[in-house]
């Protein structure tokens, strides 16, 4: 019986435009890295933000300087607040009526990500929901120890609804290493979504239980799951 299902932000749930990592790649590149926004997204993607700009400068350049890295993460920050000031961040396509969907069927909606807690709160708040109302609970890069593809997020999740068995949760993202994350902690499903970061092709390499292409796809995957465990 499937209890809660774990969605990625920008990319899955949100729409901003690739800001975060339009953002990441112009940090970078102050500092003379020329790399393509799909280098960036490769290596970075669902990762906690420091640890994204390590993996690419390692991928890239074979700089593995963590002062550099440091110091590319504090400009990026500054840098993405003053976007965040201008730029409009909507729902992704069908997020809405999923989300209210799963919480009519008392499927919990949990959101998790890459993000500080303080850019995941800023970019719900420019959206509109409220957890309680419109999601259940929010897990931010800042809440745990071990960011993805280590299950942190996800068993911290399960630990503040009490729910034991991760086969009782499924995981949707739009990265590699969501599915990655999702196969760590023990999830029953570990679903791709080909709205954000990464390619069908890409997804696939992460062997997912499914990919889809619009949230809404999901809901006949849980019926199907629903009647094969009847």
């Amino acid at each position: 019986m499937i209890r809660m299902v774990v969605f990625d932000m920008a990319g899955t749930t949100v729409n901003e435009d690739n800001i975060v990592y339009k953002t990441l790649q112009k940090a970078i590149s102050e500092k003379g890295y020329d790399f393509s926004l799909d280098k960036v997204l490769a290596q970075g993607a669902g990762k906690e933000k420091l640890e994204a700009i390590k993996s690419i400068l390692a991928a890239y350049a074979q700089n593995h300087d963590e002062i550099l890295a440091g110091e590319i993460y504090g400009r990026f920050m500054v840098m993405l607040e003053e976007a965040y000031g201008t730029h409009k961040v909507f729902p992704q396509q069908n997020a809405d009526q999923l989300f209210q969907s799963l919480r009519e069927k008392n499927i919990l909606v949990v959101l998790n990500t890459g993000y500080s807690n303080e850019t995941a709160v800023s970019l719900i708040e420019k959206i509109g929901w409220k957890e309680g109302e419109d999601f259940d609970g929010l897990i931010t890069a800042t809440d745990v120890q071990n960011n993805r593809p280590n299950p942190d997020m996800i068993l911290l999740a399960m630990q503040k609804f009490n729910i034991a068995d991760a086969e009782e949760v499924v995981k949707v993202g739009d990265s590699i290493i969501d599915i990655e994350e999702g196969r760590n902690a023990g999830c029953s499903m570990n679903i791709g979504i080909t709205t954000g970061a990464h390619t069908y092709d890409q997804l696939l390499t992460a062997n997912p239980d499914y990919i889809i292409d619009d949230l809404l796809d999901l809901l006949p995957i849980l019926e199907m799951n629903i009647e094969m465990q009847m």
